[in-house]
């Protein structure tokens, strides 16, 4: 009976440890890979980071970003492992293929890693990226989105409103398509306020 009683719960889990679904809920915390997620319908959690952000004529500059200086606009905050990994690139390459139109919509899009500024200015050239990527390599931001598993940010991607406050989030991550799954949901909370 032991056996059967952990065999059950192991199957429970089992879905989690694939990444088939990194998402947990225990009564009203939502838990996923990485920590405790920020509620939605809340106010998002601040951040300060340094990073870069791509120039006009291709040129990465150093800079610093907020919360609040995307207040008045949408925001795509993705959290993701490292620069130049396979999933890490093709996530990206979705969002700077479908930037224009988060930019249409009136959204901001933001990557944030572990990675150093320099590893971050080497893949928007090499990706040819047009959205800035911050650099969290203590995971403090990270932590506070629940996409902490120390040395990496997991794969999570937040949307904020123009208020800063959460209204989606996406755990486990498909690095595939993802960003059209992202760019649907924006147009469906802009039409459905």
């Amino acid at each position: 009976m032991q056996r059967r009683a952990f065999l059950h719960r192991l199957v429970g889990v089992l879905p989690v440890a694939a990444g088939t679904s990194s998402l947990l809920a225990f009564g009203r915390r939502a838990f996923a890979l990485g920590g405790t997620l920020p509620s939605l319908n809340a106010p998002a959690p601040d951040f300060d980071l340094p990073g870069i952000a791509p120039a006009a004529d291709g040129q990465a500059l150093e800079t610093r970003l907020t919360l609040a200086d995307f207040r008045g606009r949408w925001l795509v905050l993705y959290f993701y492992p490292r620069d130049f990994t396979g999933g890490c690139t093709l996530e990206a390459r979705g969002f700077q293929t479908d930037l224009a139109a988060f930019q249409a919509a009136d959204a901001a899009v933001v990557g944030v890693s572990a990675d150093d500024a320099d590893s971050h200015a080497d893949f928007c050239t090499s990706e040819g990226l047009a959205f800035p990527l911050l650099s969290d390599p203590a995971g403090t931001v990270s932590r506070a989105y629940g996409s902490w598993i120390p040395p990496f940010s997991q794969r999570h991607t937040f949307l904020i409103d123009p208020s800063g406050v959460l209204r989606a989030s996406w755990v486990a991550v498909r690095p595939s398509g993802h960003s059209r799954e992202v760019l649907s949901a924006l147009l469906e909370l802009q039409a459905n306020p």
